[in-house]
Order: structure tokens, then C-alpha cells, then sequence
């Protein structure tokens, strides 16, 4: 596992919690939900990720590469840049952007959120920046980790 950490940039919060990049995670693809509902990160869904930089103020999220690969950038315009493939799993902290750059034409992922927590969408807009600085402190942190089911950022 990898780790990385993001700090504000003015534009996207990020979080003082490192995102937590699996690679080659899960050898089995069809039981990726399943591993995440037992970890309890369940409200998912399966489609790809935006082509503009994000972020999640009121949820963590993880997300789980089914299909294909692509490469995406996390942190804002200046972040880091991950080329991700089938199997890869990715846990964003609350307030972390991210954004695909590149993707293949199978390219499809899992997203879940722990204890199946609503979860909103913000971009670059000044007026989110200020609400999203209020809300992600108060983001619970996740009893376990989405892949190990062990204790997550602890």
C-alpha cells in the first residue's frame, strides 16, 4: 500500500488524511463488492470518474478498478498523477480532488462509502471551498479499511 498527502491549495481542501493506494488489491473483481460490503463501504455504484477535478466534502470514498485502466490525478492540478488497472483500489480522505485524465474503453470502477454515508460532489466554486472547510472535519473516520477490513488510518 502507498500512501500520499495532499494540503490545500486554496481551491480543494484535500486532507491532513493520506489517500491509500492499493495496487493489484483484489484478483477477483466480481467479489469487490462483496469485500466492501463486509467492510462496511456499501452505497456503491459503478461507472467511471469524472474528467474534472472533485472532491467529496460529507463522505470518504473508495474506489475499485473492475475494468480497463486509466490514469488519474489526485490532489488538485498540481497532484499526483496514478496510472490505475483492474484489481487497484484507491481510499480518498473527505475534501481529497481527483479527476481522470486518460481512461481505456473498459475502463469502469466501484465506488462505496463507509457505513453507506451520503456523499456530495463540489468542484472550484469559492462558495463550496468555504462550505466544504466547515464540513469534512466533521467526517467521521471509517471503522475499517475498505480492503483489509483493519483499522483505517489509525
Amino acid at each position: 500500500m502507498q500512501k500520499f498527502h495532499f494540503q490545500d491549495d486554496g481551491t480543494y481542501p484535500n486532507n491532513k488524511l493520506p489517500v491509500l493506494y492499493y495496487r493489484n488489491a483484489i484478483n477477483h473483481t466480481d467479489t469487490m463488492r462483496e469485500l466492501f460490503n463486509s467492510n462496511q463501504w456499501r452505497n456503491s455504484w459503478v461507472n467511471g470518474i469524472f474528467p474534472y477535478h472533485h472532491y467529496h466534502s460529507t463522505a470518504h470514498e473508495v474506489l475499485g478498478v473492475l475494468s480497463g485502466h486509466a490514469t488519474v490525478q489526485l490532489g488538485g492540478p498540481d497532484g499526483e498523477q496514478l496510472h490505475i488497472s483492474r484489481g487497484d483500489v484507491i481510499v480518498l480522505p473527505a475534501g481529497t480532488a481527483h479527476k481522470r485524465i486518460q481512461e481505456s474503453i473498459d475502463f469502469q470502477v466501484l465506488g462505496a462509502y463507509p457505513d453507506g454515508m451520503s456523499f456530495d460532489t463540489k468542484t472550484d466554486m469559492p462558495d463550496e471551498y468555504d462550505q466544504a472547510l466547515q464540513q469534512i472535519p466533521n467526517v467521521p473516520i471509517s471503522k475499517q479499511d475498505p480492503v483489509t477490513g483493519n483499522s483505517i488510518w489509525s
